[in-house]
């Protein structure tokens, strides 16, 4: 056992977090849930999306005959709703595939849709308490700062480097309380900014402790200026209180989820407008937002309307929706958002 997963798993067992959800009558599904939740997103703000999910899907036969718009109504607020759908498809196969039994094999959990290396070493190691190396983005700081890695962690030459290092300082035994550990460690301590190196159990050993470099790493490539898209949305409110959602069937993001009629144009905006009885009242308009994902920026100007009489209208992937109807659909952040506004 290395110095590095020794310290790691004594810090763990006397200072790390044992009484988190997922960690609670654990079981591999349940690491599988809480991973991909975490993926970019913090602890505190995962519970209780992850409270919520497994309370209406508690296993692998639950997830998998939902079906994916039930999924992503659970999944609404999180984001990166691939992942979601994701979720709903690895459960249909892990169903059909492997009798409905999360699978412990690295490489069949990484045949998963939405599984990577440092998930499947995750749910292996905490699920099955076998060992795995993980290299989630906490893991990943611990060690650049340790062995003081200073190339870029976005290099591939660099994410070799580091998976060799994370499969070498893994232990015999305890290999779920080391991969708890690291990631403990790389959340509260070795933070993004500002780590506390006092309280580390890492820092007579840590290279970049010892040359006060700590601060500066891990070092990124230079990031290049993220593209703007516009988006036109028309909001479309009638005497009722119901508003007017349309359903994404198309690719993207936002792909079976519900949102505001919306437009890449705002003179498709306006011919759409055209087409409603006349007698309606502007709400408001010319209310900017932005969205920012992970490759681009989004620009959505509103306009919201109420509308005097009926709107029939429609096509097969538009319908209308009242208060309590809109909580148990799938809705993109910037929707959520919205309509906590207007409540």
């Amino acid at each position: 056992m290395s110095i590095l997963s020794s310290n790691l798993i004594r810090w763990h067992k006397k200072s790390g977090r044992k009484d988190l959800p997922w960690q609670i009558d654990t079981n591999p599904y349940k690491v599988w849930i809480s991973e991909v939740m975490l993926q970019q997103t913090q602890v505190q703000t995962v519970i209780p999306y992850f409270l919520k999910f497994i309370g209406k899907f508690p296993d692998i036969d639950s997830l998998a005959n939902s079906n994916e718009n039930e999924v992503l109504s659970y999944w609404s607020g999180l984001g990166y709703y691939s992942r979601g759908r994701n979720l709903f498809k690895a459960a249909k196969i892990i169903q059909k595939e492997f009798s409905s039994t999360m699978p412990s094999c690295l490489e069949e959990l990484e045949s998963l849709p939405g599984i990577g290396k440092s998930t499947a070493g995750a749910i292996r190691s905490l699920g099955f308490k076998l060992k795995a190396p993980i290299l989630d983005g906490n893991a990943k700081r611990v060690l650049v700062r340790y062995f003081k890695i200073e190339d870029p962690i976005d290099l591939n030459k660099t994410s070799i480097e580091l998976w060799k290092i994370a499969e070498n300082n893994l232990p015999n035994k305890e290999c779920d309380i080391y991969t708890q550990a690291i990631m403990d460690v790389g959340s509260l301590i070795c933070k993004r900014r500002n780590p506390n190196c006092p309280e580390c159990p890492l820092k007579r050993k840590c290279l970049a402790n010892k040359e006060n470099i700590q601060n500066t790493l891990p070092n990124r490539s230079p990031k290049k200026a993220k593209p703007v898209k516009k988006l036109y949305w028309l909001i479309l409110q009638n005497k009722n209180g119901e508003l007017l959602l349309e359903n994404r069937k198309s690719k993207g993001v936002w792909k079976g989820l519900w949102t505001f009629i919306g437009f890449e144009e705002s003179n498709s905006r306006l011919r759409y407008q055209e087409k409603l009885p006349k007698d309606y009242k502007i709400l408001e308009e010319g209310i900017k937002t932005q969205h920012v994902f992970t490759h681009y920026k989004l620009d959505i100007d509103t306009i919201s309307i109420e509308l005097n009489k009926d709107f029939q209208n429609l096509d097969n992937n538009k319908a209308w929706f009242n208060s309590d109807e809109l909580k148990g659909i799938g809705l993109p952040a910037p929707v959520s958002k919205f309509l906590e506004k207007i409540k």
